[in-house]
């Protein structure tokens, strides 16, 4: 092994090996950005660490894993998040001709900062969204999220991707002097705009920045006409000719009641592709799933989740990889995927009236090796191994809601959350320890990022949105007479 460049000690391990092994009292030795050795306390440690770790109290778990998010999202929390169309709106005006590149560096430093404290260290994110508007007219857009990325130390695949039609799509150039351009985009345009992307920045495991391809779902009455599924089809041909060309992931957001079966005969899918929600799922949708090897994304706090339900169960009985997603983070949810992880269980436990479901230890491995698994990067991510990429995280179980000591893996997946994460290691580099954080400039990126909302915001015309309506104070959603 030789000498360590770091040494952790005392840490309760939570491996989410294949042996599922948790380790009490172990080491893990980091060396470059891979785990050079693991063991428990009849092992011997290797000596001569240029840093040693104490994690007396603490759990040593895998990164975390957020299969699916928003770039942008951050910038616009809350805002008619009691109104799911007028969200719909924001988004379309925000980021499509309310946006400057300040507002999508500032967003990603911001959301990645919320990512660090949890113990996120690698995320797939849209560029945009809500659900189909990708700031793919310039590729200085995709360029701030990737540079932030770098800076911050985490890892993120930035899915990039077209419209949908009809085309050419409008879209306002801000620049940062405040002078506007406005530009019709094309297809082909968006679609090259992907690609000098992808060639810029794709090397999620040597780079820490990712590219993937999206586009959106297509549902049953949007190709009735056959000439519609031609054209779409043939966007479809375009997107899947540069996937393979450049041989990136592709993922999805929204899909449900047969759109998966949809895609399959579209000829979209593939092992390649993560697909975001997938409610109400149909029997021609599963066998799509196991007939291409796509993976499902499970949000469990989305409001897609709420008109309608992802079977996640009966996925996973089916032996289809479901990984977890914050759908963060707007309108009204976070980064903190210990969040996201109690609310899957509860979420499907109350569906079958049955406490068994989804277990602690099955739910961690979605936002884990599961995850990683979906994405192609298992060799590398998603559990403590020895050769593995050193993205560790260590949480401060000496905490009040997080005692008595005893069963880590229920703890963690219940009771924790992110301000429970003490230190992030990520490619071997101590990022947070102790929850500080020294090559961030907290208060800037904090001060930036009102700043930007407030312009964008002002530009968009929708400064009333920062205020709380009335209705936010009724009991429910229509007056019912109590008797």
């Amino acid at each position: 092994m030789g000498q360590p460049d770091i040494l952790l000690r005392n840490v309760t391990a939570v491996t989410v090996d294949e042996d599922r092994r948790v380790i009490d009292r172990a080491w893990i030795a980091v060396k470059g950005d891979r785990i050079a050795g693991l063991g428990s306390e009849t092992d011997a440690p290797p000596e001569g660490a240029r840093q040693v770790i104490d994690g007396s109290g603490m759990i040593a778990m895998p990164g975390l894993i957020d299969s699916h998010s928003h770039a942008g999202h951050g910038l616009v929390r809350s805002a008619g998040s009691g109104d799911v169309d007028r969200w719909f709106e924001v988004c379309e005006e925000i980021y499509a001709r309310g946006s400057t590149t300040g507002f999508w560096r500032a967003e990603a430093r911001l959301t990645l900062l919320e990512r660090l404290q949890g113990g996120v260290t690698t995320a797939m994110t849209l560029l945009g969204g809500g659900a189909d508007i990708m700031r793919t007219d310039d590729p200085a857009f995709g360029d701030a999220h990737c540079q932030a990325t770098i800076e911050s130390g985490l890892r993120t695949i930035l899915a990039v991707g077209v419209g949908r039609p009809p085309f050419p799509r409008a879209y306002r150039h801000v620049g940062e002097d405040g002078k506007k351009r406005d530009t019709p985009v094309s297809f082909e345009r968006q679609l090259e705009v992907c690609e000098e992307l992808i060639d810029r920045w794709d090397g999620v495991l040597d780079r820490r920045t990712g590219v993937s391809l999206t586009m959106p779902v297509y549902y049953a009455k949007d190709v009735a006409a056959e000439a519609d599924r031609q054209y779409v089809k043939q966007m479809g041909d375009a997107v899947m000719a540069l996937r393979a060309r450049k041989n990136v992931l592709f993922t999805q957001d929204g899909h449900r009641d047969g759109s998966i079966a949809l895609a399959r005969d579209l000829g979209v899918l593939g092992p390649f592709a993560l697909l975001g929600h997938s409610v109400d799922l149909t029997a021609a949708d599963f066998e799509a799933l196991l007939e291409t090897g796509a993976s499902v994304i499970h949000n469990p706090s989305a409001i897609m989740s709420i008109y309608g339900r992802c079977p996640v169960p009966e996925l996973l009985d089916a032996g289809i990889t479901v990984c977890l997603g914050s759908d963060a983070a707007a309108p009204d949810r976070g980064y903190d995927m210990f969040r996201h992880m109690a609310q899957c269980m509860h979420y499907h436990r109350r569906h079958f009236r049955d406490p068994d479901y989804l277990p602690p230890g099955k739910t961690l491995e979605m936002a884990t090796i599961d995850a990683a698994r979906a994405l192609g990067l298992e060799k590398d991510l998603g559990s403590l191994e020895t050769g593995k990429k050193a993205d560790i995280v260590l949480v401060d179980m000496r905490k009040a809601h997080l005692y008595p000591p005893g069963m880590p893996v229920t703890r963690l997946a219940h009771f924790a959350n992110a301000s429970d994460v003490d230190t992030v290691i990520v490619d071997g580099k101590v990022l947070m320890r102790g929850r500080h954080i020294p090559h961030l400039d907290i208060d800037d990126i904090l001060d930036s990022a009102a700043r930007e909302q407030k312009q964008a915001f002002e530009r968009a015309g929708m400064t009333e949105l920062w205020s709380e309506p009335a209705s936010y104070w009724r009991s429910s959603r229509r007056t019912v007479e109590i008797r």
